[in-house]
């Protein structure tokens, strides 16, 4: 369900008002085939105990069609020679609601519904017991399940011109469902048009976009209104003043397509179909409705902002955003509790749940980070390199900030405050896209963290997508956005590096592995082997039993192991650890425990997988041919076969008698990190703020040109860094 369609599990009595368009064909007959799809979705949601009332357009036009055919059967050949006949609009609308009375009615006989007919004028509406009493003749109706048909009397309305007069209480078919919407105290009042909803221009415009939620303050002066209806009164003008009139009533309004066959339950069923109007709608972020190449061009502007701001000034922005968050910890953790409690009833894996919560000093830990990235030495326009190139020619290479990140994670809302504290040290702008499980969690976050961002900067530094509907088009946006991080499953990664032409940093695994040699000491092996795995077994660098992102970690043993002892032991502690084991095809059958379908076989919880190898190159063997080249460790005091395993295992980090749970930008002294990268572009293993930065060539001269070189000598001398002027 969409978040800003949430309120459709409230309603109960809506009102369906279908239009000219919908209810007649092009040449004005009446369109059988959608009225009969209308009357199947109202059946359906009847039975399932919705109370329904129908407005109905389309007499008109039926009757205009009807009373052209009978003029022209009894007109003249002089009078058919000058065939221009005008037709009463009121004498069209007799004759045309005998006819939809007559096919409603067949329809939803055949359907075993009842349904009662309304014909009703403006006058009528001025008399307050005649509104009494149709609120009470409808209320007893629905509950009899019966669904009551209304239609405007233009036969006998006294207005002189019905079709262009706006006065009374109301004037066409629109408004008349918007005032029984709230005379009949309605949840809910749906409009079906011949188009999909409310676009930005015309329809058929193609620069026109289909707006999903309308704001008033935003939208009203934006919109161009292409014609009116084909037939009726009104056309999409009167729908949205009728939509937006009923809004701020406090009923929510919907305009939809009338041609699809299921659109009503769509509505109901929360998905995002057709132009909702809220009366709070202006109070939902405005993000969603950003477009999202909006999003990345603001962010890049937002970024240049900060760029040009002094050291010091970027620094107390972190600063600020750390005080922030400590500050706001009691409503974080609220939100953030919600999303836990949520993911719970839902049945989500514990694993997802603990990578979920924001555990008691999680806030603070993170705050400190922040102050300890804030402490770090500016990384931005640093002097890497200088290089006299001629006499008066001095070329520089300099730091730079990437541009704009876009960042999907899963999960982790502490990940939102790393990525965001990382892009904002590094100058870069960002959009995020979090899980759904964290939707809460992540919503109060990045409103601490971008209120403490100044004005002349901009919150929209840092841009949060709330729909994954969205993550499609910013794939498409390699103009804008220069990089992609992505953050969750071997799935999601997969899909991202197939999706987009954006270069993309990151790792689809979590596989770690620990490599116990022979010469091992057996209590240091013991420790490091459950930090690895016990520590917090819900990250990817936890070992064997996977972990976060999709880890799965593997125990290597050397096969003298098995005659000391020491594998047995190891074994006997992970179980009693409650940590579930299985074996390779060698150790299962040695230890007698469960064999894996696969070494690449993610666990994400409290599991792991045992093998036995001949020796450290037969370890390294394995590691490469099952591994995820994120995080590996061998145990040894053998100094050869340490170098042999660090110098022979191609992954990301690779640790001597430590724990894979050290790889971490934190314990890196990197402040925090975006994320592992297990990629071979520009940064692996924990990427902080340099993984993040790129190089910009500054050259300083005094007139000089090329000129076929001639005249030039070059001298290409490395010069002392300075810092630049």
């Amino acid at each position: 369900m969409d978040p800003s369609r949430a309120f459709v599990t409230n309603v109960k009595r809506l009102i369906v008002k279908v239009g000219t368009a919908v209810v007649t064909r092009g040449d004005g007959r009446l369109a059988v085939g959608r009225l009969g799809a209308l009357c199947e979705q109202l059946k359906e949601l009847n039975s399932q105990g919705y109370e329904i009332v129908l407005v109905t357009s389309g007499a008109v036009g039926i009757g205009l069609q009807r009373l052209r055919y009978r003029k022209l059967v009894n007109s003249s050949l002089a009078e058919l020679q000058n065939a221009q006949f005008e037709l009463d609009g009121k004498a069209c609308a007799a004759v045309g609601q005998s006819s939809l009375m007559a096919l409603y009615d067949t329809l939803f006989s055949q359907l075993d519904v009842t349904s009662s007919q309304y014909l009703v004028t403006d006058t009528e509406f001025r008399d307050t017991s005649f509104r009494k009493q149709l609120s009470e003749t409808v209320k007893s109706l629905l509950s009899l399940k019966v669904i009551p048909i209304f239609n405007e009397n233009d036969a006998v309305s006294t207005r002189r011109a019905p079709y262009e007069d706006s006065s009374g209480i109301f004037w066409d078919n629109d408004s008349l469902a918007g005032l029984l919407a709230m005379e009949l105290k309605a949840d809910l009042l749906v409009m079906l048009s011949d188009v999909e909803g409310l676009y930005s221009g015309p329809p058929s415009d193609p620069n026109s976009k289909l707006i999903h939620t309308y704001i008033k303050e935003k939208h009203q002066c934006e919109i161009t209104f292409g014609d009116k209806s084909r037939l009726g009164r009104g056309g999409m003008t009167a729908k949205v003043n009728v939509a937006v009139c009923a809004a701020y009533a406090g009923i929510p309004s919907v305009i939809t397509s009338g041609y699809a066959t299921d659109s009503i339950i769509k509505v109901l069923q929360g998905k995002c179909v057709g132009t909702l109007f809220h009366r709070d709608a202006h109070l939902w972020t405005l993000v969603k409705e950003l477009g999202v190449r909006e999003m990345a061009v603001t962010a890049r502007k937002c970024s240049r902002q900060l760029q040009a701001m002094n050291s010091e000034d970027r620094r107390k922005i972190l600063l600020d955003i750390a005080d922030a968050l400590e500050a706001n910890e009691s409503l974080i953790k609220i939100e953030n509790e919600a999303d836990v409690t949520a993911a719970q009833n839902d049945g989500y894996e514990k694993s997802l749940i603990s990578r979920l919560s924001l555990k008691p000093g999680k806030i603070s830990s993170l705050a400190k980070s922040i102050r300890v990235l804030a402490d770090m030495e500016d990384p931005i326009a640093q002097v890497l390199k200088r290089t006299e190139l001629a006499d008066g020619l001095i070329l520089e290479k300099t730091s730079s900030p990437l541009g704009v990140l876009l960042v999907i994670f899963e999960s982790r809302p502490d990940a939102l405050v790393q990525i965001a504290s990382l892009a904002i040290r590094s100058g870069n702008g960002l959009l995020l896209k979090g899980g759904k499980e964290a939707k809460r969690s992540n919503a109060i976050l990045h409103k601490v963290i971008t209120s403490a961002i100044p004005e002349n900067i901009g919150e929209k530094l840092i841009g949060l997508v709330t729909s994954r509907e969205d993550i499609p088009d910013l794939l498409k946006l390699d103009d804008v956005i220069d990089l992609v991080i992505p953050r969750g499953s071997n799935k999601l990664i997969t899909q991202i590096k197939n999706s987009t032409k954006i270069p993309v940093l990151g790792h689809a695994d979590g596989i770690c592995h620990v490599y116990v040699d022979k010469s091992a000491k057996v209590d240091m092996a013991k420790q490091i082997v459950r930090d690895a795995k016990i520590d917090y077994p819900a990250a990817c660098n936890a070992m064997v039993y996977s972990v976060p992102i999709g880890s799965q970690e593997t125990l290597l043993l050397h096969k003298d192991l098995s005659s000391n002892g020491l594998l047995n032991e190891l074994v006997s502690d992970l179980q009693h650890e409650g940590v579930t084991v299985y074996g390779g095809p060698r150790a299962s059958s040695l230890l007698n425990i469960p064999e894996t379908h696969s070494f690449h076989h993610e666990y994400s919880s409290m599991a792991c997988t045992i093998e036995i190898v001949d020796d450290v190159q037969a370890a390294i063997n394995h590691i490469h041919q099952h591994g995820s080249s994120h995080t590996d460790c061998i145990i040894t005091e053998n100094h050869e076969v340490a170098e042999t395993f660090l110098h022979g295992v191609d992954s990301a980090a690779v640790f001597h008698n430590a724990s894979t749970r050290f790889c971490d930008g934190a314990r890196f002294g990197l402040g925090a990190e975006v994320g592992i990268s297990t990629s071979r572009i520009h940064a692996r293993g924990p990427v902080g703020v340099e993984g993040l930065l790129t190089n910009r060539w500054i050259l300083r001269g005094s007139g000089q040109v090329v000129n076929g070189d001639k005249g030039v000598i070059y001298t290409h001398k490395d010069l002392p860094l300075q810092t630049p002027l």
